[in-house]
């Protein structure tokens, strides 16, 4: 794996004349060949710099991937659509979080072939990669919990998360358990609560769902072990208010999976904060859903790019809101 672009700054030359950690950019070895009258050559770039494209360890993946710390960044409690206009407050609002706190940090972590598909068939397997798995095993490893889409979890066969040696250390220092919980978005709790996901979690499953769902339904979710959390007045659930209800419960570092009509639900809200997207090198045609759906926006929302990584074809970036 190679960085093609560093967290928020141009690639800039390192003292030997190459790009760091295998950027091709001004003053690395694309810059020597033009200078030499040369084309680029991959192959000669991998014998030059044998490290740029070995596999990078789960320690380091993690710090590239790291949430913001605690009073950093942007809070998706404190702004709208990235433009620094405070929500009305509400009931329910969570307090701003005080000097040294951790502001609910909402990072999705979606696939896409080159023509926008986010699955094949119903699944994200066949267009993922080895790599592209051990970024989707780090960010759960760092997040304190896994937000889903009822239809995902029923298309994937979703089973809960599991704690990783690899992370123990890391997630006790952060003061996190063994594993993320794992919460499930849906109005009409149409579940199979039979399903390990709600019998043998490591961390209690979470339902998020809204004020009007179905007695039986709750009761059942909550016989099953899940905990039901209430993030809207009506049938479904409000997006804000189910990124403060995970934070009231002590769950800041957020990540989302999808699917696509939850994605666009969190990006219409305008509570997503960071997108991590791999770029797949397939094309796929058919008529598979991209990674948001819903009702176009008014104004698209701009996002900047943090970082980007490739490896054998496949890109790896993290867009953050400015």
């Amino acid at each position: 794996m190679r960085r093609l672009f560093p967290v928020t700054d141009q690639t800039v030359p390192t003292h030997s004349g190459g790009s760091p950690l295998g950027a091709r950019g001004e003053g690395g070895d694309a810059a020597q060949d033009r200078e030499r009258g040369r084309e680029w050559d991959p192959e000669r770039d991998r014998e030059r710099n044998p490290e740029r494209d070995r596999e990078w360890s789960l320690d380091e993946l993690a710090d590239a991937y790291a949430y913001p710390e605690p009073g950093s960044g942007s809070s998706s409690s404190s702004s709208e659509s990235g433009r620094g206009t405070a929500p009305e407050p509400g009931p329910g609002t969570a307090p701003e979080p005080g000097p040294g706190e951790r502001r609910p940090w909402l990072r999705a972590n979606m696939v896409s072939t080159l023509d926008g598909a986010a699955q094949h068939e119903g699944r994200s397997q066949p267009i993922s990669t080895a790599a592209d798995m051990r970024i989707f095993g780090t960010l759960r490893g760092l997040a304190d919990v896994v937000v889903v889409g009822a239809e995902t979890v029923r298309l994937e066969g979703y089973r809960p998360a599991r704690a990783r040696a690899e992370f123990a250390r890391r997630r006790e220092a952060a003061g996190q358990g063994p594993a993320p919980a794992v919460a499930v978005v849906t109005a009409g709790l149409d579940l199979d609560f039979s399903l390990p996901l709600f019998t043998s979690p490591l961390v209690p499953t979470l339902i998020l769902t809204g004020a009007a769902a179905a007695p039986d339904k709750v009761a059942a979710a909550e016989r099953a072990g899940a905990r039901v959390v209430i993030a809207g007045d009506g049938m479904g659930v409000d997006p804000a208010r189910a990124v403060r209800a995970l934070a009231d419960l002590g769950h800041t570092r957020l990540l989302t999976e999808g699917g696509p009509r939850l994605l666009g639900q969190f990006v219409a809200a305008g509570v997503l904060d960071e997108l991590c997207l791999t770029v797949s090198p397939m094309l796929t045609v058919g008529d598979a859903q991209r990674i948001a759906g819903g009702p176009s926006l008014a104004v698209p929302q701009r996002f900047a790019l943090a970082s980007l990584l490739e490896e054998e074809g496949f890109l790896f970036g993290r867009y953050r809101r400015p």
